[in-house]
């Protein structure tokens, strides 16, 4: 006797169908799967037994072949117990891990599965219940729970049918858009503001650098606030990936707020990156679509800084092992934070430095001149004053900031409507910043003196421009004047000193 069923395996994070064949046959008693099965599919046949005897069902004792095809394609996880041990479903696909009670249990990527059920026109998809509202965000298949094997065996005998999944995906996006904090809470500070704000409107990357206790990470916490609210596809891409990772609360239907991933400084480079023997996504791919905080910069491993400046260009990891190459993507907001010595006190005007020049030098020196090229953005933050900190006014709220940020990244929309994979002023490449970045005779010369005296370097050049394209976007100007210019020079303080 010979069964199929479709069932589907998440690749990167995108899913494909998988068909499981299931023969058997007289002779010995053996249980044999096949198509290139690794670690927790072969030991399904253990769960697959102990589930149906649970369950009530006998397990034939036969000859028993499943093959999992295409058989080249290495399937890995414990999603295909379930449709090993059902029968014949037709255009029906079932995805879910099986307990030795006969529970059908959560698995990872059920949204990459029910987008690739829909594009195979599959009518229906069934699911462990606690998947239905991560998979019930797509539309156009029918997605289906079913809680243990007994429920399955009635849905398919037709004495019963099993809960579908219902999502309000309007109403999804309007509740997670919510956040809990907001930019009016910080006290103090308007220059370290408006800088985020400058970096928000044109998604660039961005260092602050001050003594403790100055707000760096309150203000890198409430950065989200001030993004573009995520549309729906940027919302999918982002559960997807947080999916295959297995960082998706159960239960929950749709990552539909900007991501913020604060890594501590012992992660290693996989773990930064992504890796594994079956690559894995890691923090910078978590991040997209958000932002990725690194707190106290310089007590990071140098090498696991280093391998962010390929993502930082790119947009998208790829992580190559011999049996595969995957790749992730990586667009996110990198926004840092480091003391400006070790003591962190340098600089400070009320209280000295135990550290000395050669140690502020050698503590600066652990962040690379490449690495922090590809920051566009160095904001020095002071402690903040007695008077600000005692003044009960709340600050400029963060729907405010949004408002101007909206308005800045719909002009840079409307900008690179035909150049594929810019988005926004900071991915503008050489041939961009000619085109778009045209600056009055005023400004020109202004960033010439800048460039002389501060011997920047070509990509800081760039980054001037850059950002002082997004300062004329904030105020709706078409060319750059010498105050956009003058105040981009200004968030390049590394620079400023000669450390850049």
């Amino acid at each position: 006797m010979l069964a199929r069923v479709r069932s589907a395996a998440v690749l990167g994070i995108d899913a494909y169908l998988v068909d499981v064949e299931t023969d058997i046959a007289n002779g010995l008693p053996t249980f044999a799967t096949v198509g290139l099965p690794q670690g927790a599919v072969k030991e399904g046949r253990e769960r697959v037994y102990a589930a149906l005897a649970n369950t009530g069902y006998t397990f034939p004792l036969k000859r028993i072949t499943v093959n999992l095809a295409p058989a080249d394609i290495r399937k890995d996880g414990s999603a295909f117990d379930l449709p090993i041990a059902a029968e014949r479903l037709g255009r029906v696909a079932v995805l879910g891990e099986l307990g030795l009670e006969g529970a059908i249990r959560p698995v990872r990527g059920a949204l990459p599965v029910a987008l690739a059920a829909r594009t195979a026109g599959l009518e229906a998809l069934v699911l462990p219940r606690e998947n239905l509202p991560e998979a019930g965000v797509v539309s156009g298949v029918r997605v289906l729970g079913a809680g243990n094997l007994a429920e399955l065996a009635d849905f398919l005998d037709g004495r019963s049918e099993l809960p579908e999944a219902r999502v309000d995906l309007a109403g999804l996006l309007a509740e997670r858009a919510k956040h809990d904090v907001d930019f009016g809470e910080v006290k103090g500070q308007a220059h370290a503001k408006r800088a985020l704000e400058v970096a928000a409107a044109g998604g660039h990357n961005i260092l602050m650098i001050g003594p403790p206790g100055s707000g760096k990470t309150m203000l890198a916490r409430r950065l989200p606030t001030i993004l573009p609210q995520m549309s729906l596809d940027e919302a999918l891409e982002t559960t997807k990936i947080h999916s295959v990772a297995g960082v998706l609360p159960v239960g929950e239907s749709l990552v539909a707020r900007r991501p913020f991933r604060a890594p501590h400084h012992t992660i290693s480079d996989a773990g930064l990156i992504g890796g594994g023997s079956y690559p894995r996504p890691g923090e910078v791919s978590l991040a997209h679509g958000g932002v990725l905080f690194l707190d106290e910069l310089p007590e990071f491993r140098k090498n696991v800084l280093e391998v962010l400046r390929q993502p930082m260009e790119d947009g998208v990891v790829t992580i190559a092992r011999a049996a595969m190459s995957l790749t992730y993507p990586a667009r996110f907001m990198l926004a840092a934070a480091m003391n400006p010595c070790p003591c962190g006190y340098f600089g400070d005007p009320q209280h000295n430095c135990v550290c000395g020049p050669l140690g502020v030098e050698r503590y600066l020196a652990r962040v690379s001149g490449p690495l922090l090229d590809r920051i566009d953005i160095h904001l020095e933050v002071p402690a903040v004053k007695y008077r600000a900190l005692a003044d009960q006014g709340g600050g400029e709220p963060s729907e405010a900031v949004r408002e101007r940020v909206d308005r800045a990244r719909a002009a840079q929309r409307e900008r690179f409507a035909n150049r594929l994979g810019v988005y926004a002023n900071a991915h503008m490449a050489a041939r961009d910043i000619r085109t778009f970045c045209r600056v009055s005779d005023g400004a020109d010369a202004l960033l010439r003196t800048a460039i002389t005296r501060l011997a920047l370097s070509a990509r800081a050049y760039h980054r001037i421009l850059k950002i002082a394209r997004t300062i004329a976007d904030l105020e709706g100007a078409a060319d750059l004047q010498p105050k956009h210019v003058s105040e981009a020079i200004q968030y390049r303080s590394l620079d400023r000193r000669g450390l850049g």
